[in-house]
């Protein structure tokens, strides 16, 4: 009996609560140890946490891995890209409110 008003607030609690997924993504430099002559640095971004995306391609030994920026993404993160930096989103709006300030100046 007892189990089973324990099973029947469980469902009740599950069906009640609203289930959000969230990703953090990183942007980084990154640049090869080993061929310094190919391109200097590139800019990747990515799911994975600085020390898995130094592990995974490669170790210390062969790129140099710089953190630029990480911002968070609310959904599911199979098979799709991840969402942009919200500072991405803001930079148009940003420019476009600049330019329609009369005398705005650029610092």
């Amino acid at each position: 009996m007892l189990i089973r008003s324990f099973n029947k607030i469980l469902l009740a609690s599950l069906l009640t609560l609203s289930i959000q997924a969230e990703y953090r993504v990183y942007q980084y430099m990154v640049s090869s140890r080993l061929q310094p002559q190919g391109p200097a640095s590139v800019i990747v971004t990515s799911t994975l946490d600085p020390n898995s995306y130094v592990k995974y391609n490669g170790g210390n030994r062969s790129i140099r891995v710089n953190l630029l920026k990480t911002w968070m993404c609310k959904g599911h993160t199979g098979n799709k890209m991840p969402c942009k930096s919200p500072l991405a989103l803001t930079a148009p709006i940003l420019e476009s409110a600049e330019q329609e300030r009369p005398g705005a100046q650029n610092l």
